[in-house]
């Protein structure tokens, strides 16, 4: 059996060396857990990873849970999700409660510039390489354009389009030959369910009402419709978090990404910034605010696997339910798309008009408010990411260090 000391050792450190995203952290993990030593087999760790992939919540810190769970049960999963997100969760703290004292200077906007910049990129990559893995079938080609339309020119709300993937999916399920049935215990996880339900709930029913519950309900929600990872719902939590609620603006929203794609851990932990600075914003406690968003994104992914770890093998076996969640992971494109597209279009122009047609409205940028400064950015971003294959720390670092040269000699001039 594994010492729980081994696992603190092992996932701490997958903790703080887990930069670069889902995929760098996959990456990661396989070579501690797979190739240096015999915990995961590369069977095992691939139908996991399938798994996770398939599950609301970031996948990689999944992943981590799904691991320590094989070794040493529930406390072992706690103890690999947990540290997986410990590290990048503490940073994200300290940086958020800077943000709010340094954020509306002028040489940290010009950084930021440099880092918004370079997460269009970053976004596009996740179109390309989401695409590779999601697109098999023409239905899920006709997906993810589908869930584009809705979101960006119906406005639809986020899981309604996640709700008619799946079961447009579901029903052009074409495998028949399906692994042989298994069996399985379903009283296990229906306590998983049941305990870690009211845990998960707990701490909204204690604060009453006001911000603290909005946000443990808000997020809450968020945690069961993160199908695809933080980048295809951010999308979803910007129109809540920034048109419907005014807990932050546009800019402070794309602030909160940079932030977290600078730090270890999964970029779902925008989250916290957002809670954080929601929090500071009306004048309560920051970190009340951010704990609080911490418990309610989190709490679900271990439930998710606690109790779903045991019916991997049972899923396998049901394809018309794995058909059901391809058509989700497709339309993910779609949605990821439609986050690119929002994210250029509120960084290289400084405004744009509403276009209105019956039920459709959408935004069209006006061309003569073209920033040249954000687009050349994007380019040398581009540049260096998909051309040089440069790491994600040192491009974020080039392009924050070339947006605040460029301010620099602009105010010197």
């Amino acid at each position: 059996m594994t010492q729980l000391s081994d696992l603190i050792r092992i996932f701490g450190r997958i903790g703080l060396l887990s930069f670069g995203g889902p995929a760098a952290q996959i990456a990661l993990m396989h070579r501690e857990l797979v190739e240096e030593r015999p915990w995961l087999s590369e069977t095992e760790f691939l139908r996991a990873l399938s798994f996770c992939m398939l599950l609301p919540g970031p996948e990689a810190m999944q992943l981590a849970t799904y691991a320590g769970w094989k070794q040493r049960g529930i406390i072992g999963g706690l103890i690999g999700g947990g540290l997986f997100v410990l590290p990048g969760a503490i940073v994200i703290m300290a940086l958020a409660l800077l943000y709010g004292q340094f954020g509306a200077l002028n040489w940290v906007q010009a950084v930021f510039l440099g880092v918004k910049a370079t997460i269009v990129v970053i976004v596009i990559q996740a179109i390309l390489r989401l695409s590779k893995k999601a697109l098999k079938l023409k239905v899920h080609w006709l997906l993810a354009l589908g869930a584009f339309v809705c979101l960006y020119i119906f406005a639809l709300p986020f899981p309604f389009v996640i709700a008619v993937a799946a079961l447009v999916g579901g029903a052009f399920c074409t495998t028949s030959d399906a692994a042989p049935k298994v069996s399985v215990n379903w009283r296990t996880p229906l306590m998983v369910i049941m305990i870690g339900g009211i845990l998960w709930g707990l701490p909204i029913l204690l604060v009453g009402d006001g911000l603290l519950r909005d946000i443990g309900v808000f997020f809450s929600k968020l945690a069961v419709v993160t199908f695809g990872g933080a980048y295809a719902v951010l999308a979803y939590m910007t129109q809540d978090v920034v048109a419907n609620y005014g807990w932050l603006s546009t800019d402070q929203m794309m602030d909160a990404l940079g932030l977290a794609e600078t730090t270890p851990g999964p970029l779902i932990l925008v989250t916290e910034f957002v809670a954080i600075v929601a929090g500071t914003n009306a004048g309560l406690s920051g970190v009340a605010a951010g704990l609080m968003a911490l418990w309610v994104t989190f709490v679900p992914c271990f439930i998710w696997i606690f109790a779903g770890a045991p019916l991997i093998d049972w899923l396998a076996s049901r394809p018309r339910l794995s058909a059901a969640l391809a058509g989700v992971t497709a339309s993910v494109v779609g949605v990821i798309t439609n986050l690119s597209v929002w994210f250029a279009l509120h960084l290289f122009f400084g405004s744009a008009q509403t276009i209105t047609f019956g039920p459709a409205h959408f935004i069209l940028p006006k061309a003569a408010s073209l920033d040249p400064n954000a687009l050349g950015l994007a380019l040398f971003a581009g540049f260096l990411l998909l051309r040089k294959s440069y790491g994600l720390p040192m491009v974020l670092g080039l392009t924050g260090g070339a947006s605040w040269l460029v301010q620099f000699v602009i105010a010197a001039t």
